[in-house]
């Protein structure tokens, strides 16, 4: 499933133009991108949470010469599913 196929099945479902679900779902990823820039948790009943995590500096091969080098420190986004959804997954 692709922002285009939620936006049809919300569409479908909720008696709203394709046009108007695709705004909706653009706003849904837009804010949750903004949350997660700014360090937050974003938690929805039900399905799960994203977190960001810290990943510190650490040391790394190149792997195309095999030389050392140091890989950056990041912040990544991870997501843990809700008891709800793993019991939708494992029934």
């Amino acid at each position: 499933m692709n922002n285009n196929d939620l936006a049809k099945k919300i569409a479908r479902e909720h008696g709203i133009t394709k046009a108007d679900a695709r705004k909706l779902v653009d706003a849904m990823f837009a804010g949750i991108g903004e949350a997660a820039a700014k360090g937050g948790e974003i938690s929805f009943n039900g399905f799960g949470k994203f977190k960001v995590k810290d990943s510190p500096a650490r040391e790394g091969r190149n792997p195309t010469t095999g030389e050392a080098m140091t890989i950056k420190a990041s912040r990544k986004l991870g997501f843990s599913a809700a008891k709800a959804l793993k019991d939708k997954l494992n029934p």
